[in-house]
């Protein structure tokens, strides 16, 4: 965690000496906070062109992970209309608990980037990325931002300060589980969703983000029981699906201590 503050920090030192971006949006204001998108430039040999979705957040205002929770709008990404793009796929930081007095989200207190992939047709092909971009942001009311972005990678691919900044952004993702710090088991019993999970023996908070899909809606995790390093969360099933895919696959964050890993898990 130390070695990844510092290696940001050396990113934002790098970034003040950096000449204006070019290769990215102009920012798009709301009453909340601000968006913009920018690209590392230049795709990959397989047409994978690195990016990531700036949420510049005023004070006291918040906004929202993949799936905030009983409430709240996840970010939204509609790129049907680019030229040489094909799909794409967001990432995203490890989230924190929101409390609004009423309920629980999970989401993102300050400003954040969430990094993004885009696949390209060809790499070699003139691009174009024309996304309408949706996000939840709230302070005592949410007020859904909306902006319509057009981007062309090609116009600066050698601008440094872009290629930082997505740097930095894909730098602060969860790293993938590890022997001790881990989903190891989900079930299903009646209307709850089990999940035992591995966390450092010393770890003092920790915490699980559990993403719906596949026909099912989970609650809030509810940790139950832990001891020598495992624990117990227990998930309410608001939804289930009659006929479930053993192919669904959930995405999950497992937090303990400012730590994090990302990965995912299937039902049996």
């Amino acid at each position: 965690m130390v070695h990844r503050l510092l290696t940001l920090t050396g990113t934002l030192v790098v970034l003040m000496c950096l000449p204006a971006s070019a290769s990215s949006s102009q920012w798009h204001e709301s009453e909340g906070g601000a968006v913009r998108l920018i690209t590392a430039g230049t795709p990959d040999a397989r047409g994978r062109l690195k990016g990531a979705l700036e949420i510049r957040l005023k004070p006291g205002w918040k906004t929202y992970w993949r799936d905030p929770g009983p409430s709240g709008i996840p970010p939204q990404l509609d790129i049907s209309r680019s030229t040489n793009v094909e799909d794409t796929e967001i990432f995203y930081p490890p989230p924190e608990r929101i409390d609004d007095g009423f309920s629980q989200a999970a989401g993102y207190a300050s400003s954040v980037s969430l990094p993004i992939t885009f696949m390209l047709e060809q790499p070699g092909a003139p691009t174009l990325i024309k996304a309408e971009v949706l996000l939840g942001i709230c302070q005592t009311i949410c007020v859904p931002l909306q902006a319509d972005i057009t981007l062309d990678p090609a116009e600066a691919p050698d601008e440094l300060r872009d290629l930082a900044l997505v740097t930095a952004a894909y730098s602060a993702l969860p790293p993938s589980p590890r022997a001790d710090f881990r989903l190891q088991e989900a079930k299903i019993e009646g209307d709850r969703l089990l999940v035992e999970a591995s966390v450092p023996k010393a770890a003092r908070t920790t915490d699980l983000f559990v993403a719906s899909g596949g026909g099912y809606l989970f609650g809030q995790p509810k940790q139950i029981s832990r001891e020598a390093g495992k624990i117990t969360f227990s998930i309410k099933l608001h939804e289930k699906p009659e006929d479930p895919s053993p192919a669904a696959g959930f995405a999950y964050t497992l937090t303990a201590d400012g730590e994090s890993v990302a990965g995912e898990f299937q039902l049996p």
